[in-house]
């Protein structure tokens, strides 16, 4: 029966013939830290897109392009302006003539524009340029400035403070376990992998969920793409501490025919997710990680990283991916339930059989009858003393319960009983 069990790891050497000779290295279709492996080719209006929700599209852009984005407006935008003062400045005459009332004081150059149009913005006021009554257009053009550089400022807080607050951050902080194992449980093989939240602020809820992704490659060169769900237990969950999540193998189950070897073999990714509510900003969030073949040990086991102490729970996050082997059949697991089934049930003891006890024979019933009827009959005299009360004689015989009394006469004396 111990030849049956095995604990392997994905460093042993277990041999495994293919068909089709060695396979060639496939990428994965959701990395480890939960991106997807997917690049978006000859998409039809992409800046178009990318342009209509300008919001999501620089939240998601990273931080040394969105830096040299919001620069590149307030730069622009003050030289705009600037231009504007000095053409203002120009057609008005306040350039070639130094007499002339200025629309704008000591602006008489483009520099002085550009200054200008900056401390307009920035709302510095040096104040040596500013504004005079003499040119309703250069009142305007400030008025427009002033409401342009409001609308800047807030896009620009707002999408720094939606890119820091991202769910990609909080993701982060909410790991899974390096590998999956694959051990038994309550007398089935369970697949199960590991989740815990390495904040001190924890979730409000959270669910797990888990795919089995397999592509195929067609000679055409057509690719296909399915996905498989898997069944697990407890997938709603307060994550508190660490939490293993476990998938039984049931019939129902994609792995329910696969052993050991077909699982060294196989070509499918298991793709694992937790979809949970931040309890410090209510936002929604999800942390995705991926398992190949062989990041799946057969026949090991997490090791426990929780003890209690005296006033509270203690969690220890270096065993968080270590793991420990145990006795698991490398069968799959339809052929151990079917072995299962077939095992002899255990027998009665005989102690507790009713067989252990046999019934009396008819013959032996017989001769224990007639010894009773053979034995002679006990009688039992009782003395009494001069009175009227008559003394009686009792006579009893087995299982009859037949009495019998005998009188004596009284002038009998005590000497001839």
């Amino acid at each position: 029966m111990h030849k049956q069990y095995k604990s392997v790891s994905p460093t042993d050497d277990v041999s495994v013939k293919t068909e089709n000779g060695p396979q060639p290295k496939k990428y994965r279709y959701v990395r480890k830290e939960g991106s997807c492996n997917v690049v978006f080719r000859h998409v039809p209006e992409e800046w178009l897109l990318f342009v209509t929700d300008i919001f999501t599209t620089l939240v998601e852009i990273r931080w040394r392009v969105m830096f040299l984005i919001f620069a590149l407006s307030y730069i622009l935008s003050w030289l705009f302006f600037g231009i504007l003062f000095w053409v203002i400045a120009l057609a008005h005459g306040d350039i070639k003539d130094d007499t002339n009332d200025p629309c704008v004081y000591e602006v008489r150059s483009f520099t002085a524009a550009f200054l200008f149009s900056l401390e307009t913005q920035t709302t510095i006021g040096y104040g040596f340029r500013g504004m005079s009554e003499n040119c309703m257009i250069a009142i305007i053009v400030v008025t427009i400035q002033d409401v342009i550089s409001c609308f800047i400022d807030t896009f620009v807080i707002g999408i720094v403070v939606a890119k820091m607050a991202s769910a990609r951050k909080r993701a982060q902080t909410v790991g899974f376990s390096n590998c999956a194992v694959i051990n038994l449980r309550d007398g089935h093989l369970c697949l199960s992998w590991r989740v815990g939240d390495f904040r001190r602020h924890h979730l409000v809820e959270g669910t797990a969920c888990a795919q089995i992704v397999r592509s195929t490659v067609h000679a055409t060169g057509r690719v296909d793409v399915t996905y498989e769900d898997l069944v697990i237990q407890q997938r709603d969950i307060v994550l508190v501490t660490p939490t293993t999540i476990f998938h039984r193998i049931v019939p129902s189950s994609p792995l329910y025919k696969m052993s050991l070897a077909d699982l060294r073999k196989a070509d499918f990714e298991l793709v694992v997710s937790f979809t949970y509510t931040d309890d410090s900003t209510g936002m929604l969030h999800q942390t995705r990680t991926s398992y190949t073949p062989a990041e799946i040990l057969w026949g090991q086991l997490f090791q426990e990283m929780i003890r209690v102490g005296r006033r509270h729970y203690r969690v220890d996050y270096t065993l968080f991916n270590h793991t420990a082997k145990v006795l698991v059949p490398e069968v799959s697991a339809e052929e151990y339930e079917h072995k299962k089934q077939l095992r002899p049930s255990p027998r009665h003891s005989p102690r507790h059989s009713p067989r252990s006890s046999p019934r009396p024979s008819p013959r032996s019933q017989r001769q224990n009858h007639q010894e009773t009827l053979l034995k002679p009959p006990t009688v039992t005299v009782e003395l009494v003393s001069d009175s009227h009360h008559e003394p009686t004689v009792s006579t009893s015989q087995a299982e009859s319960q037949h009495q019998d009394s005998l009188t004596l006469p009284n002038d009998l004396s005590s000497t001839e009983v």
